[in-house]
Formats: C-alpha cells, structure tokens, sequence
C-alpha cells in the first residue's frame, strides 16, 4: 500500500461535497470512447491476427481482447485515425482479402521508430486485411458503435459520400451495398458517427480555420442519411487554439455550414520535459518509467488543464451557437511519453503504463463528468499498444493496463446523471509557482444509487477524505480502489496483475463517509441511497 505519510485539509479532512439536487447533465456513454488507429501495433498484432494464426481469434480478430473490452463497456471505437485517416482510401480495405492492395503506412518517416524494428511488415506496408467491414465487425463484437474518420486532405468529397453509402445504404440498394455484401455484410453497418477530416490544422491538410469551414460544408452538405441516426463531427482545434474554434465557427456560420455539425473535436495529449511543456509533439518527452516526483506532478498538471480547454472552447462555439447545439468530442486524449519502454519494437509510439497514468485517466474521466452537458463524447489514445492504451499484446502475450482498470471502475457512471460536486482540499506544490488539486471528484446518480470517484494525485502521501451527501441518506457504502505501493508499478506480461482494485475501507458517520485514499490513488464509492 502507500506511504504511511498524510496530507491534512482544514481539519485535518479533505472534503467532497456531493450534491444530489444539482444536475450538471447525463454523462454520455460515449465517452467512454477509445480509438484505434493504423499506426505501429495497434491493429496488425493488436487486434487483427488473421484467420489462419495460431492466437486464438473469431474471424481474424483476437478474443483475449474482445473478451477484455467487453468487459468494460466501450461504447464507441474510432478509426482509422488519427493522421492515418488522411491517407486511407477507404477502397483500398474492400473486396476479396488475398486481392487487396498494399500501401506505404503514413507512420512510415515516423521519428519515434526504434532502430530495432522490423520496417518491413503490416505495421509499415499496410496490406489492408482489416478495413471497414473488419472493424465494424470488432466493434460488434465489443458493443461498441463505429466511429469513422473520413480523408478530407487527399480523397475528394465524392468518395466521402460513397463511403457513407457502402457502409448505410439499405442491402441490395446500390453498387456499393452489393460491394458491402460481396464482403460479407448485406445488412447495413449503421454508422451513426464520421469525422470530416482529422487535425485538419496540421497532418489533415494544414488548413487555416476558414478555409477548413469551406471544406467542411462541402463534404458535410447533402450527404445521404439512409433514415438512421447521423453525427458529423468536425475538427477541431490542436489543444488551446481558440482562434481556431472561434474562427471556424464564425466562417461556418456565414456560410451556413453549421447545420450538419453534432460535434467539435478537441484533441490535448499530456507529456513533460525537464524545461516545461515544448510545441514539438517528437521531441523532448519524458519517460514513461522513469520519472521523478516533479514528473509526476507535471504530468498530471498537464491533464488538469483539459478543465480549462473545455470551458475555453464551449465559450469560444457559444459566441455563435449561442445555443450550444453543438458539443465538444475529446476524440484524443491521454498520455505521451518518450520512445523506450514500447511493448516491442514495431509498437510504434507504444508506452508502458503506470499507477501515474491510471491516475490521470481517473482524473480526466472526472473533469469530463463535470461538464458532462459540454461533452458528448470523449476517445483515450490508444486502444493497443500505443500511448495511452488499455492492453499490450503481441503474438501470444496479453495483459491489461492500469488504465483498463480505471475504465472498469468508472463504467457505472455511463447514463448516469452527474451531479455536482465540490471539493474542499490543499493544493500540491512543487517548487513551481502553478499548483495541482489535491484532490479531483465526480459523482453521478441513477435511481437510488450514487457513485462518485475520487482521485488522490499525490506523489507520496495519503488523504483523509469526507464525502458529504446533501439532498439524501447514504443507507450502505462500498468501496473500491486501485494504488500501489509506488506510482512506477505497472503491470507486464510476466507479472500482469501487479496492478489491479483492491476494497477499500469505508466509514458511515451520519451524513458523512470517511476514508483514506493512498497515495497515487483512483477510488470509487457505489452509495445504496435510503
């Protein structure tokens, strides 16, 4: 368990105050989105293993992580990218597997490949085995819904369209429905979510923000619905450009291109150097093992900015959709470190994971609970073997992350009502003039049950905590809490449940519950409500 130290708030208690009476807005499930991008070993070793291997699959795609996933709720899985999407032709994954052609990866330049790796496989020739029909099938098999992200930057808006007709047009309806059928699906995919481009600001085409609301409108505009359920996504901004959303919005607008917008994409990554933050998303990380305390406080740092990213950018879209139709797709997010510790060597921009990042995704999980009518859908960088990731397979090796267990605990809160919550607590510092909260909280309501989950981001020291309940009695409480000894532990494929929940112990005192959460600590309260 954690240090034996304590930090004290007033009283010597930190304090939640959860209020049942103030409804911020349902948390959407969708949040609890993930993405899976062709890049390293994501989908060829990650997911997609072929029929004919040996690694136990159903109809080419592995069962260790189905059977994972599933277990966690996922409820909607983006693809296939990430920059790649601005260089997939969506044909190129159809027809008969043995005849599809092979394409240079975009990842192929990467700087971050290790010298040791194999550049000459799937990871860097894309044979195309698995395209839309394999994915929609993955996420089938997960429960999850499919969210695809169209090329803007080197497809034209034709084959956008095309696309959406071979994945929704009604069985037998048209030459790309027969093509759908050819691949095995003559019903339709029914893909409600599409993204019109990705970070249209750099790798999807290095647009400036009006020339992108042009280009949106055109691909956006009379694109065929089927009679189902359509969600066009737009992308957003790079972090806290909020020039880039507001000028969007406002070009948008003058040519009436909002119309067919639902979201706005926001994408924020954190990582920390020795000198702060740099703009250079290759260069400078820190590592994902090896970090001191002042590293783990920067990290963390970073992610609680997202509170602010959101606020800034709902402001941003609220000068012209004053009504906020719109709302915010944190389809990227998570943690980046340093090449180094990638599961094998053509995991490229693979990462180990630790007790720090299982506490950052609690954290973040929470922040976007806490505007849950601003965000209406959110992705963790990456499924598989790639930055922030929930699993590390290859070949026949398999284990769950930290992180995995953090989506576990937290699937509760899907559907829920979140409701507001205050926290009375010390800040961190460092030896930096920016603190860090010392402590982060969310809570939701269904019927008459509570959850609300808490994390402490402390390096080393432990948290008294109080959760007050205002609005009703807490008949019975149970709790849950993942931690260890130290925020380096991580799990691996010779040691997969080095960490993993535990019970936590929780005192009813009246209106009051108390525990103490352990440093590094993610922990969830289930409250039975009289």
């Amino acid at each position: 368990m954690a240090s034996a130290s304590l930090v004290r708030g007033q009283g010597g208690v930190s304090r939640v105050e959860v209020l049942l009476g103030e409804s911020v807005g349902r948390i959407a499930p969708e949040i609890y989105g993930h993405f899976v991008e062709n890049l390293g070993g994501v989908v060829y070793d990650g997911i997609w293993v072929g029929e004919g291997s040996s690694i136990p699959n159903t109809g080419g795609i592995r069962n260790d992580v189905v059977a994972a996933l599933k277990r966690v709720r996922p409820s909607v899985i983006r693809w296939p990218g990430g920059c790649f999407a601005d260089s997939y032709d969506w044909h190129d994954g159809t027809g008969p597997r043995a005849g599809r052609p092979k394409r240079t990866n975009f990842w192929v330049d990467s700087a971050e490949w290790p010298s040791t790796a194999n550049k000459t496989g799937p990871q860097v020739f894309d044979p195309n085995q698995f395209g839309t029909v394999e994915f929609a099938r993955f996420c089938r098999a997960v429960g999850a819904q499919p969210y695809l992200a169209a090329n803007l930057r080197s497809l034209p808006a034709q084959d956008f369209w095309h696309w959406v007709e071979y994945c929704n047009s009604p069985a037998g309806s048209t030459t790309n429905a027969l093509k759908r059928a050819s691949d095995g699906e003559a019903a339709p995919l029914g893909v409600q979510y599409w993204g019109v481009g990705n970070e249209s600001w750099g790798c999807g085409g290095n647009f400036s923000p009006e020339d992108y609301a042009i280009e949106f409108k055109r691909y956006s505009a009379w694109v065929p619905k089927y009679g189902l359920p359509f969600s066009m996504i737009g992308s957003g901004p790079n972090g806290g450009d909020n020039e880039w959303t507001r000028k969007f919005f406002q070009k948008a607008a003058t040519q009436r291109g909002l119309g067919a917008m639902w979201g706005w994409g926001l994408h924020h990554y954190s990582w920390n150097t020795s000198a702060g933050k740099t703009t250079d998303w290759f260069a400078g990380k820190g590592d994902a093992l090896r970090f001191t305390r002042e590293e783990h406080y920067e990290l963390l740092r970073e992610a609680s900015l997202m509170e602010g990213l959101i606020q800034s950018h709902w402001a941003a879209m609220g000068d012209v959709d004053r009504g906020h139709r719109v709302k915010l797709v944190v389809d990227e997010w998570g943690s980046w470190h340093k090449p180094g510790t990638e599961p094998f060597p053509e995991a490229l921009i693979g990462q180990q994971n630790t007790v720090r990042d299982a506490v950052l995704a609690g954290l973040t999980l929470n922040l976007f609970h806490r505007h849950a009518e601003k965000v209406a859908m959110a992705n963790i960088a990456q499924l598989v073997n790639c930055l922030q990731s929930l699993f590390l397979v290859h070949e026949d090796k398999f284990c769950v992350t930290p992180t995995y267990h953090v989506f576990g605990m937290y699937a509760e809160h899907q559907g829920a009502d979140s409701v507001r919550t205050v926290v009375a607590t010390p800040s961190i510092s460092w030896g930096r003039a920016v603190g860090l909260e010392g402590l982060n909280a969310s809570a939701s309501v269904r019927g008459k049950r509570a959850v609300v989950t808490v994390v402490n981001p402390s390096f080393d020291g432990a948290r008294e905590v109080g959760v007050r309940v205002h609005g009703g009695r807490v008949a019975s409480a149970v709790g849950t809490v993942l931690t260890s000894s130290d925020p380096h532990h991580h799990n691996t494929w010779t040691n997969p449940r080095a960490v993993e929940p535990g019970a936590l112990s929780v005192r009813v005192q009246g209106d009051t519950l108390r525990c103490t959460l352990p440093a590094s600590a993610v922990a969830k309260l289930v409250l039975e409500l009289g």
